[in-house]
């Protein structure tokens, strides 16, 4: 079987599939594995969101595997369940991205997985409807490759879309901004967290606050106040009075909220990770044109960004670049058009489905746009919803097979879902990768296709708990 694309979802769908029993050959287009969550940033909190606000943890499988091999090696950050964040189900669980990277590879050895790096899927073998390979191009020229499955963990869906699948992408006129990250070192951590304390009104609360909570603005800048280590807050949002002078000074731009995340690294050190400085909206990910147009005016925000800080956020008088990510961050794309789409409602009502593979409590319709604003979900959107009770929903297997086309499977953030419910986050992306390995694993063992697989996924879930994945009820 053949996985297309080695990001979040095709790391977990190709070590699943070969734990499955599964022959596999993972295809990614770079040098490196782990997709926006190494190239393009990583996103500043990396496994967020493991815990919905119950405080039960709703995912599992290879994502907590990976966590804790990091964990016990000293490369990741215990999770972060402060009161506040529990209540909000909002907890990082941070770890050091660059050791993700060693770890990924070794278990890529470790299973037997062939990967096949620097090879760009330029088209696929389609026959009567049904995908019966890809066709790559690399430094050895254009060659056909075939597999008994396909599984398209592009993202952006483009296997699927190269295929003839049916699909959706929002409009270029409301589609959500792309932002190009950057991280920086050298920040001074005590005179920075003393400027915290001494202003907590200056930085955002409304991450902290959701219908089923009792946390308060009140409450959540009283633990400001109190607050030394920056691994404690998570992240920093907001910088008001400092941000709106710089804007009057002409050294801000209107296009993004200012702040920052954080990335742990050896021994304890702190480094601040910017994903949101810069934004740019009306950008198609499957235009090139538009791409270019984005990433040139990323990094002249970024610029306008970094200087900001430099010269009025105490602690970062010192501070300097260390990385420049090589990729956008797509906050938006295609969604290829399954046999089952997720929709706003199944997420607020919590749905379950007997077809479940996976468990996930992100809001719906949370969305960014390009404004100092951005991090706030557009108020009062009607495709806002967060999930009731502050529980979880299910993701059916359904949503992972693509209508008409056959022998192929989708996993990440292209899979079947109604714009509200996208499931982009990286802890999805893994949770449906990791189920598309083993329903592709068992497929090409008996020869059925993924749709045939839907009469009965009995052995489907029964494989992804055997291999830790949350299905039926959450853990403490």
């Amino acid at each position: 079987m053949i996985v297309c694309g080695g990001g979040t979802s095709g790391v977990a769908a190709a070590l699943c599939a070969a734990r499955a029993g599964a022959s596999v050959l993972l295809v990614e287009r770079s040098g490196v594995l782990g997709g926006q969550l190494t190239l393009s940033g990583p996103p500043g909190f990396a496994y967020a969101r493991l815990f919905n606000p119950r405080n039960e943890r709703d995912v599992g499988g290879i994502l907590e595997e990976t966590y804790q091999r990091l964990y016990r090696s000293g490369h990741a950050q215990p999770h972060m369940r402060n009161s506040l964040r529990t209540k909000a189900g909002y907890a990082f669980s941070y770890v050091d991205i660059d050791w993700w990277i060693f770890l990924i590879f070794d278990m890529m050895e470790e299973e037997g997985v062939v990967l096949l790096l620097d090879t760009l899927v330029a088209d696929t073998i389609l026959e009567d409807g049904t995908v019966k390979g890809i066709v790559v191009e690399n430094a050895d020229g254009r060659t056909e490759i075939r597999g008994k499955v396909v599984i398209d963990c592009t993202g952006e869906g483009y296997v699927g879309i190269m295929a003839g699948c049916e699909h959706e992408c929002t409009d270029r006129d409301i589609i959500q901004p792309h932002s190009l990250s950057f991280t920086v070192d050298g920040v001074d951590w005590e005179e920075f967290m003393q400027y915290f304390r001494d202003h907590p009104d200056q930085f955002s609360y409304k991450q902290l606050l959701n219908p089923y909570t009792d946390n308060t603005r009140e409450k959540v800048y009283d633990f400001y106040s109190k607050s030394h280590n920056p691994l404690d807050i998570g992240e920093f949002m907001g910088f008001y009075e400092l941000r709106d002078f710089a804007l009057d000074n002409g050294d801000w731009h209107p296009y993004s909220g200012a702040g920052f995340f954080l990335m742990p690294k050896e021994d304890g050190h702190v480094q601040a990770h910017f994903q949101h400085s810069s934004q740019v909206d009306h950008t198609i990910p499957t235009d090139p044109w538009d791409v270019t147009r984005c990433m040139l005016e990323c990094r002249k925000q970024n610029r306008i960004a970094w200087r900001f800080f430099k010269n009025y956020v105490p602690g970062f008088e010192h501070a300097y670049i260390t990385k420049q990510s090589t990729e956008l961050r797509f906050r938006e794309g295609p969604r290829i058009m399954g046999d089952y789409v997720l929709t706003r409602e199944d997420v607020v009502e919590c749905r379950q489905f007997p077809d479940t593979i996976g468990k996930t409590s992100f809001r719906a319709g949370a969305y960014h746009v390009s404004t100092m604003d951005t991090l706030s979900a557009v108020s009062g959107h009607k495709d806002l919803g967060a999930p009731k009770d502050g529980g979880s929903y299910d993701i059916p297997y359904r949503c992972l097979v693509p209508r008409k086309i056959e022998n192929l499977l989708v996993a990440g953030k292209a899979v079947s879902a109604e714009r509200p419910a996208y499931l982009r986050y990286v802890q999805q992306t893994m949770v449906t990768g990791q189920a598309a390995g083993v329903a592709a694993a068992l497929c090409a063992r008996d020869g059925r296709t993924p749709r045939e697989l839907e009469s009965d996924v009995s052995e489907l879930q029964r494989i992804l708990v055997d291999q830790g994945a949350i299905l039926y009820e959450t853990k403490p």
